[in-house]
């Protein structure tokens, strides 16, 4: 079986249409049609990692709305964690359940067998274009912060 790659800046970002934590579907190019998506993959809902990515790319949602794009969660983790991980640490973004990891495939994010999938964000333009990708497995902080460079370089 041939290995996946991950996507890079410049590939074009699959549409997707899966489930929030609120059970409504979310499509990616629907979206977009607001202005710019952050897609961040995380392995896993309620884990210390995961928490910390996720509460950085919550308390930037100011400096996120500067640059006008919207923040998008994602893991394999089932509606149900992911509507109890977004309650007890009060995301005022959506977290999108990904539970066959097709769209993790699509990006190349997706590890072989259970387990879970690799920890990486997509900076994705209004023209569906990758702008950026940023992956760290143990940095929590540089999925958002470097997110928001891209999108403020690109802005500026």
């Amino acid at each position: 079986m041939a290995s996946i790659t991950c996507m890079k800046a410049g590939d074009t970002a699959p549409d997707f249409t899966i489930p929030r934590e609120d059970g409504t579907l979310v499509s990616l190019y629907e979206v977009l049609e607001k202005g710019p998506v952050v897609l961040y993959f995380y392995p896993r809902a309620l884990t210390a990692g995961c928490t910390a990515e996720s509460c950085h790319f919550r308390d930037l949602a100011k400096e996120f709305a500067d640059v006008g794009a919207t923040r998008l969660g994602i893991s394999a983790d089932p509606v149900e964690r992911q509507k109890r991980f977004a309650d007890k640490h009060g995301f005022d973004f959506p977290l999108l359940s990904d539970t066959d990891r097709k769209v993790a495939a699509a990006f190349g994010v997706k590890r072989p067998g259970p387990i879970f999938n690799k920890r990486a964000t997509f900076v994705i333009g209004t023209d569906h274009k990758v702008i950026a990708v940023i992956a760290s497995e143990l940095d929590m902080a540089k999925h958002a912060d470097q997110a928001l460079q891209a999108l403020s370089q690109r802005a500026g």
